[in-house]
């Protein structure tokens, strides 16, 4: 917009200039032409009376040297009756011109070497015609001329400096509350809450940011809102947490109940997790800095030791591939665990007793696959469950489950799938990136989709030849 508006002021400015400038030029050019010329019919005047007495050379020689230089005027008397005609002075013009100029009995112009000659006729008292010729050199007719142009192009190139100028200042003034409210908004969209902008510069673009700052209010008032709503629900759960750690507490021992003890210091440590992030204001998962991160192996194995009891009472048959040694991941241990316990919690949930499940963990170049698959009836419309968000409709669905497992991959630059596995059932494939590179975006239109990836080769097939069960 700034250099939009200086283009047009240039234009604009320019034409101006041109369109007064070469007219008052010309003006000045032909000022100066008729004022060598009107200097010329003066001394051409002054020879006159003295012509219409006498005819003598030598008093008109006097009279064409009292009255301008010898060089620069003549006089021309034709011959009179049985006399010699007479020429006074250097003759510049040619013989025709003096002819016409005696027969019309009117002045003119000539132009001769080195400028222009002025044929003014006089009648004499014989009443022949005499010619008097004033030479005009060009240096006169053109004196001042070029110094009125010079002062005439500074003048027009000092109005467009200043218009440049001018407009320079007024887009500067546009542009600058623009590029704050452009810099506001990326702010606000990199999280910084408190951008703000001010509300200065024309009405539209102070209008803009006063409706800027008003989002950005209602942007902050609502996060607070959710934030203190989460907290406020996630500390309604501590009462019956308490219930069922004094219920997990009186049963016992026995593997059941050191399990069951577990899970429920489990969760309230999740709770407390949540309130501690909505009250801090901070993101439950973040980007793991380097050293960060956990052991996928380890914490598969610790997942899979707290569902297998679950697994023999159903009599499932189970399967680990691929946890034996470390697997260093930089996602952290909770959100992994979390991811697993999701998926594998759909697996009992939507999966009749007895049907088998394997978990796989398989460590490549640049990625790690942690694929969970199931014999169950699979999944009819893969992307639409990876879209719904809302459950399948069944008691204890809520949709969240793949939703966290998308964002745990997206959050290293990894992804999800979804597809049938060699059990016969669904098939859910974890991407795990290593070296933290982002992926192409994609288009999509809902909160997640299915996506395809095409990952090593080799990764893909040592899967295909060990995910069947014993």
């Amino acid at each position: 917009m700034r250099w939009a508006l200086v283009k047009v002021s240039l234009a604009v400015t320019a034409m101006v200039v041109v369109a007064f400038a070469v007219p008052l030029g010309l003006v000045v050019r032909e000022t100066a032409r008729d004022r060598a010329f009107s200097n010329a019919e003066r001394e051409a005047a002054a020879v006159a009376p003295a012509l219409s007495i006498t005819t003598d050379r030598d008093q008109l020689e006097r009279v064409v040297a009292s009255a301008g230089s010898n060089a620069a005027m003549a006089v021309h008397i034709p011959a009179g009756d049985g006399g010699e005609a007479l020429d006074i002075g250097r003759r510049r013009a040619a013989g025709k011109d003096i002819a016409a100029v005696r027969r019309l009995g009117r002045a003119s112009t000539s132009t001769v070497s080195g400028g222009s000659t002025l044929l003014q006729p006089v009648a004499l008292s014989s009443g022949e015609i005499a010619v008097v010729e004033v030479f005009v050199p060009e240096s006169e007719v053109t004196n001042g001329v070029g110094t009125a142009w010079a002062v005439l192009a500074a003048v027009g190139a000092a109005l467009i400096l200043g218009s440049v100028a001018v407009a320079d200042r007024l887009g500067v003034r546009m542009v600058r509350p623009a590029r704050r409210l452009v810099e506001g908004a990326h702010e606000l969209g990199e999280g910084k809450l408190g951008a703000r902008v001010p509300e200065e510069g024309p009405t539209e673009l102070r209008l803009a940011a006063v409706a800027f700052n008003s989002m950005a209010d209602q942007v902050v008032h609502l996060l607070a809102n959710e934030r203190e709503l989460a907290a406020d629900l996630s500390h309604r759960l501590r009462t019956p947490l308490t219930v069922l750690r004094l219920n997990a507490a009186s049963l016992g021992e026995g593997p059941a109940a050191e399990q069951t003890r577990a899970a429920v210091e489990q969760l309230e440590r999740e709770v407390d997790t949540i309130i501690r992030t909505a009250r801090d204001a901070k993101p439950q998962t973040a980007a793991a800095g380097p050293g960060a991160g956990c052991d996928a192996a380890e914490v598969v194995r610790e997942r899979m030791a707290f569902w297998s009891a679950l697994a023999e009472d159903e009599g499932r048959k189970w399967r680990v591939a691929g946890a034996d040694r470390p697997v260093r991941i930089p996602v952290a241990r909770a959100d992994l665990a979390a991811a697993l316990d999701a998926l594998l919690g759909n697996v009992f949930r939507h999966t009749a007793e007895g049907t088998a499940f394997a978990v796989d963990v398989h460590n490549g170049e640049d990625a790690v696959i942690v694929l969970v698959s199931d014999a169950g009836p699979g999944i009819p419309d893969p992307e639409a469950a990876m879209a719904r968000g809302r459950g399948s409709g069944s008691d204890g669905s809520t949709g969240l489950g793949l939703d966290i497992v998308r964002r745990l991959a997206e959050s290293t630059g990894g992804d999800v799938r979804i597809g049938s596995s060699v059990l016969g059932g669904t098939e859910v494939r974890i991407w795990i990136q290593l070296d933290g590179r982002e992926r192409a975006p994609r288009r999509r239109g809902h909160r997640g989709s299915v996506r395809r990836r095409r990952g090593p080769g080799r990764l893909a097939a040592s899967f295909n030849r060990s995910r069947s069960l014993p």
